[in-house]
C-alpha cells in the first residue's frame, strides 16, 4: 500500500494541471471573500476615496470584462507557446525529457496566475450591481482585481524569458543532471551493504508469478520484507523498479514457500505504464544519454552538446566516490528476508558510456572527451574493483577509435588521452609529472 501511495503521489507531482487548478480555486475563494467584506461595510472612508476603485457599476463592469477577456485571451497563447516548445523538446532531445517540461513550476504558475485571474474577475463581475438593480459596486475587490492585472503583465514578461531559457539544450541538461544528482543522493548509502545469500541458497526456491503488466514503479521494501520476516521466509525478487513486468512470467523466488507471498508482492509493488525516476536510478541516468545520442545523430551532428552531457555524468560518478550503491538485501535478525536486483557500478557505467560511445564511434572529438571524463573520474576514486571498471570502458573507446577513426592526427590524440587515463589509475594525479 505504501508503494501505491508513492506512485499516487508521484502522478500527482508530474500532472501539469494540479498546480493551475489550485489558483483558480484560490482565485475564486479570494473573490468570495473580498465581495463578501465590502458587503460587510467595514472598508474604511479614507481607504475608498485615496485608493480603491471608486467609479460607478458600468465602469466595473467594462473594467472586469477588460480583465476577464484579456487574461483567458493570453492563456490560450501561454498555452499554445508550451505545446510549441513541448515539439520542440521532443524533437531535438527526446520524448522523455517531456516529463521535466509538464513538471516546470514556472509554465504551471504562469497558465495558473492568467485562469486565476479570469475566475476572480468572472465571480467579482457576477456581484456588480446597477442602481437600478441595487446599487453594489465590491470597491475593494475590483482594486484587487486591477493589481491581479499588473501582476499578469509580469507573469507574461516572466514567462517569455523562461520559456526562452527552458528550450536552451545546456539548460535541459542542467536540469536533468539535477535529477541525476537526486537520484545518486536519494539512492545511494554511506554505509556497507550486507552481503547477499549465496545462489546455491535459491537453486530449490518457489517461483511467484505476477498476472499484471506495466514498469515497476514503486516498490516498498521495508515493508515486503518485514512480511516475509513475519512469515519466516525469504523473498528474491526478479526485477528492480524501472524493469518491465510481464504477465505470468515470475516476479520473485521465495525459500521456503509460504502462503500469501503473491499477494504481499502485489501490495508492496505499483506499476505504471512508462518508466519513472523517483526510485530508478539508471532511468534518470539514460534521460541523460538520450540527450548525448541524438545530438550525435546524423540529423543533429552536434557533439558539443554529446561533450556537455558527459561531463555531467562524470561529475555524477564523482560525486559518488565515497558513497555504496545499496545491493538490494534487507536483514532481519541477522538473517536475508529480501533481495532486490540492484544496479551496480559496472551496470551503471554501461548506462552512461556504452550507448554514447557506439553513437561517436568515428567521431574522435567526443571519444577524447569520453576518456577525459573517465581520467577524472579515475583520479578521484580508490576502490579498485571501480577503477577496474573504468579502465574497461577506457579500454571499449581506445579500441573503438582503433577501428573507426581513420585519421592517423585524431587517432594519435585519442591514444595520448588513453595513455594519459593508465598513468593515472596507475600512478594518481602525480604521475604525469614523473613520467615526463
Amino acid at each position: 500500500m505504501t508503494a501505491r501511495i508513492r506512485k499516487f503521489l508521484n502522478d500527482l507531482g508530474d500532472t501539469f494541471w494540479l498546480l493551475p487548478a489550485l489558483m483558480v480555486f484560490a482565485g475564486v475563494l479570494a473573490a468570495l471573500g473580498l465581495v463578501a467584506f465590502d458587503r460587510s461595510g467595514i472598508v474604511p472612508p479614507w481607504l475608498l476615496q485615496n485608493w480603491l476603485y471608486d467609479g460607478g457599476a458600468t465602469g466595473a463592469r467594462t473594467l472586469l470584462g477588460a480583465v476577464a477577456s484579456s487574461t483567458i485571451g493570453v492563456a490560450g497563447t501561454v498555452f499554445s507557446i508550451t505545446i510549441a516548445a513541448l515539439s520542440l523538446a521532443a524533437g531535438q532531445m527526446g520524448p522523455r525529457l517531456l516529463r521535466n517540461f509538464i513538471r516546470d513550476r514556472g509554465n504551471q504558475i504562469t497558465l495558473g496566475a492568467f485562469l486565476g485571474t479570469f475566475s476572480y474577475a468572472l465571480v467579482v463581475l457576477r456581484s456588480v450591481r446597477t442602481h437600478d438593480e441595487g446599487a453594489f459596486v465590491p470597491h475593494l475587490a475590483l482594486s484587487v482585481g486591477i493589481v491581479l492585472a499588473f501582476g499578469c503583465v509580469v507573469t507574461l514578461v516572466y514567462f517569455v524569458g523562461h520559456m526562452a531559457s527552458r528550450i536552451n539544450v545546456d539548460t535541459v541538461i542542467g536540469l536533468v543532471s539535477e535529477d541525476l544528482g537526486s537520484a545518486f543522493r536519494r539512492l545511494t548509502t554511506e554505509k556497507r551493504q550486507p552481503e547477499p545469500s549465496p545462489d546455491s541458497f535459491w537453486s530449490d526456491a518457489t517461483p511467484v508469478t505476477d498476472t499484471r503488466r506495466g514498469y515497476l514503479q514503486q516498490l516498498d521494501e521495508t515493508g515486503l520484507a518485514n512480511w516475509a520476516a513475519e512469515h519466516n521466509t525469504s523473498l528474491r525478487l526478479l526485477v528492480r523498479p524501472g524493469h518491465y513486468v510481464f504477465p505470468g512470467a515470475p516476479i520473485a523466488v521465495m525459500m521456503p514457500p509460504v502462503e500469501g507471498a503473491d499477494a504481499a508482492i502485489r501490495n508492496a509493488t505499483a506499476l505504471g505504464p512508462q518508466r519513472v525516476s523517483s526510485a530508478d536510478l539508471e532511468f534518470a541516468v539514460r534521460q541523460l544519454v538520450e540527450v548525448a545520442v541524438r545530438a550525435l545523430s546524423p540529423g543533429v551532428n552536434d557533439p558539443h552538446t554529446a561533450m556537455s552531457v558527459l561531463d555531467r555524468l562524470g561529475a555524477g560518478l564523482c560525486d559518488i566516490v565515497p558513497l555504496h550503491l545499496p545491493n538490494g538485501v534487507h536483514l532481519r535478525d541477522d538473517r536475508v528476508a529480501l533481495m532486490v536486483p540492484a544496479i551496480q557500478y559496472d551496470g551503471l557505467l554501461d548506462a552512461m558510456f556504452h550507448m554514447i560511445r557506439q553513437a561517436a564511434a568515428s567521431n574522435a572529438a567526443v571519444l577524447i572527451r569520453m576518456l577525459e571524463v573517465l581520467t577524472s573520474v579515475v583520479s578521484s576514486e580508490r576502490d579498485h574493483l571501480r577503477m577496474g571498471s573504468l579502465q574497461r570502458h577506457a579500454n571499449l573507446v581506445v579500441g573503438a577509435a582503433r577501428r573507426n577513426v581513420h585519421m592517423p592526427q585524431d587517432l594519435a590524440d585519442v591514444e595520448r588521452r588513453y595513455l594519459a587515463f593508465v598513468t593515472m589509475r596507475e600512478d594518481g594525479p602525480l604521475g604525469q609529472f614523473r613520467s615526463g
